[in-house]
């Protein structure tokens, strides 16, 4: 489906009197030196892409790549286009999880199409805040580009603000006093540290290219706007890594609170044998079939018994509940 279209020249968005479907008007439009058309679809069809193919003479195998999606982020020439891969990211707080979607920027002299798969990294609002910036627009598709890849960017600093504060309340629950079972809460968010790790460490060679003006088809001038983007995912990155290994630290810990855990219940376990064995062992000396016991036929023979049992528990009890056993 086609978003919105649009012809832009010397930073502003001109009227054109057809309707956004009518991409051949546009095409014929941009016909000045600056003139640049912008193209934005969700989420379309293999026919639709196609007749959009056609008419800017996109190349198949790009085509091919944003029909199917799933791609791994990526920078690609062909001829005189480019041929850009983002991976988007949300946020879904109830299940721990971060969604991936994807957008594919055809970007040529005159024209850039942005295809976009899934809920994240919606692009309408980019396109509403580059029109107010017309100094940034008058770069023309290196502008775009540039506001596509920043405002991604953006959305992985959020998405990882979001996972730092789920990493917070694992570590707090870690060493809490009370019982917990966070193994399997770091294992998802481990999981899902991964899921950024293939969104954003494939870019930061294709943003430090832009950022260096190595990419041809792009503006050098755009090169300090890129230069910002390059830092902002750099910084999005260690973060990255700096939750991993808190995260690994923290399994660690859980770990070896479970193994005390375990050593502590084996010490009250073995504590409340060794006083049950008391009176077990008092009970079988007394209980034996033998004729000559002294106590045998004594009147408080039972009486002395049962209070040997109970002093013998007593003192034991004593003795582990000071040693920090019970």
């Amino acid at each position: 489906m086609i978003v919105d279209s649009a012809l832009y020249r010397g930073g502003e968005r001109v009227f054109v009197d057809c309707t956004k479907e009518d991409l051949h008007r546009l095409r014929e439009e941009a016909d000045g030196t600056d003139d640049f058309v912008w193209v934005g679809l969700h989420e379309p069809g293999a026919a639709e892409l196609e007749h959009v193919a056609d008419v800017f003479d996109l190349h198949p195998l790009a085509v091919e790549d944003a029909v199917n999606a799933h791609q791994r982020p990526k920078l690609e020439r062909y001829d005189d286009a480019l041929f850009l891969v983002l991976k988007t990211l949300w946020y879904v707080d109830e299940e721990d999880a971060v969604e991936t979607g994807e957008i594919n920027l055809f970007v040529g002299r005159n024209y850039v199409v942005s295809v976009r798969h899934g809920k994240g990294g919606g692009l309408h609002s980019a396109r509403l805040d580059l029109e107010k910036q017309a100094a940034v627009l008058g770069h023309g598709p290196s502008a775009v580009v540039y506001t596509i890849c920043d405002r991604v960017v953006d959305i992985y600093a959020e998405v990882a603000a979001e996972l730092e504060e789920d990493v917070d309340e694992v570590e707090a629950s870690v060493f809490s006093p009370e019982r917990t079972q966070d193994s399997q809460r770091i294992y998802v968010l481990k999981r899902e540290l991964s899921e950024m790790r293939r969104a954003i460490n494939p870019l930061r060679e294709p943003m430090k290219r832009f950022a260096e003006g190595m990419v041809p088809g792009v503006s050098r001038e755009a090169a300090p706007f890129f230069r910002d983007v390059a830092d902002h995912l750099i910084r999005v990155s260690d973060d990255i890594e700096s939750l991993d290994g808190l995260l690994s630290s923290a399994f660690e810990a859980h770990m070896a609170r479970i193994g005390l855990q375990q050593n502590e219940d084996m010490r009250k376990i073995s504590a409340w044998v060794a006083i049950a064995a008391v009176g077990t062992l008092v009970a079988g000396i007394y209980g034996m079939n033998f004729r000559y016991i002294p106590e045998l036929r004594w009147h408080f023979g039972y009486f002395y018994a049962i209070g040997l049992m109970v002093v013998a528990s007593v003192v034991l009890w004593r003795f582990f509940k000071k040693s920090g056993w019970l």
